[in-house]
């Protein structure tokens, strides 16, 4: 062998993944980063749809063989069967918040910032002091209570969901959920923390035997493990963020706690609860959404309002009793500002719009 072929370069074939193997289209545009394989909601499509809509392969509109991957029990990618719901297409869905990877992280740090300086406010001017002991009580038991209900919520009711949807945009959706309760669950763990170091007599501990055992928690507890047992991940959805929140985490959080906190000379836990009450209404706008779209479905229409009756009737009736449980703890504040009855109209009240809105009746289990 000469010296020149010695050191010739070896020559080894090109690797081309031309993605035949999937199934996958070619379509105009699918090599730009101008994305047009979708029909955008306005004249231009927003950094939202761009980043969202078909992430998520799809037989039904860009693979030609089916799903790319599967379980073990046969079935492959998200199996429309694991909701009783039906859509013409599921893809129609779009989050009115228009919520992506990067809004989880711009909003949430945006929160945080915002209770970190009222907590280090309060610290400073030692707001914590001037609490009536009936208040400091309250907090101690009963939002400490709640974190639980808020972490469980989070952890292992909309983190199953999320994966079992059907198209990126309801995943996406669900997904900042979750991150919403998450954040939430941990602020109120923090708030407890500095409370327990506050020296205002505040017992760090008792909100686990409030969750455990206070009969006025039972119902509550129930009911948020009853949400996790669910196997339809549009009826877990369905039963909390309709249903339960609005008759239960609604009627505690807004109707009780930030309504009697500042007559208690407690301006830090509104600010707190607030934002929680904040990301619900977020979340509440892509539940109204998602449930609209399938009630008013053209071809399944009235096949899924059928089927979300019959989820009203089932879970109505335990959020009802979760929350009129709770009632002896609208006596235990110092200054009384709202009576129970009072909260749960407005409470129920809002449930009922909701319904309207979804063309749904009203269960037969509420009651005002």
């Amino acid at each position: 062998m000469s010296p020149a072929e010695k050191t010739a370069p070896k020559s080894f074939p090109r690797l081309e993944f031309t993605g035949a193997e999937a199934g996958l289209k070619e379509f105009p545009g699918s090599k730009s980063r101008s994305y047009n394989y979708f029909t955008p909601q306005k004249m231009r499509a927003t950094m939202y749809e761009d980043v969202t809509v078909d992430v998520q392969p799809d037989p039904d509109r860009h693979l030609t063989q089916g799903w790319i991957y599967g379980f073990a029990d046969g079935k492959g990618g998200y199996p429309q069967d694991w909701t009783e719901l039906r859509s013409g297409d599921w893809h129609c869905f779009l989050d009115p918040n228009e919520e992506w990877e990067q809004t989880i992280y711009r909003n949430n740090s945006n929160v945080v910032r915002q209770i970190q300086l009222n907590l280090e406010n309060a610290k400073k001017a030692e707001a914590y002091r001037s609490w009536p002991t009936a208040w400091v009580t309250f907090l101690e038991r009963h939002l400490g209570a709640w974190m639980h209900a808020e972490h469980g919520l989070g952890m292992h009711v909309f983190t199953s969901e999320q994966r079992s949807a059907p198209t990126n945009m309801i995943n996406t959706a669900i997904a900042v959920n979750s991150a919403h309760k998450l954040r939430f669950a941990q602020d109120l763990a923090l708030y407890n923390l500095d409370l327990s170091e506050a020296g205002i007599g505040f017992d760090g501990a008792v909100h686990k035997n409030t969750w455990h055992t206070d009969p006025v928690w039972q119902g509550v507890r129930e009911n948020v493990e009853r949400l996790t047992a669910i196997g339809d991940w549009a009826e877990s959805l369905f039963a909390t963020n309709v249903i339960f929140e609005s008759l239960v985490g609604v009627l505690f959080r807004s109707q009780l706690v930030m309504q009697v906190a500042a007559r208690n000379g407690d301006y830090v836990t509104p600010t707190l609860v607030g934002t929680g009450e904040h990301d619900y209404d977020r979340d509440r706008r892509y539940t109204r959404a998602l449930f609209r779209m399938l009630a008013t479905d053209d071809a399944h229409g009235k096949h899924n309002r059928d089927v979300l009756q019959s989820w009203l009737e089932t879970w109505v009736p335990i959020s009802v009793r979760a929350a009129r449980e709770l009632q002896p703890i609208w006596s235990q504040p110092q200054d009384q500002v709202v009576t129970f009855a009072d909260s749960w109209d407005n409470a129920a009240g809002g449930f009922s719009a909701l319904l309207s809105d979804l063309n749904l009746s009203e269960p037969k289990g509420l009651s005002r």
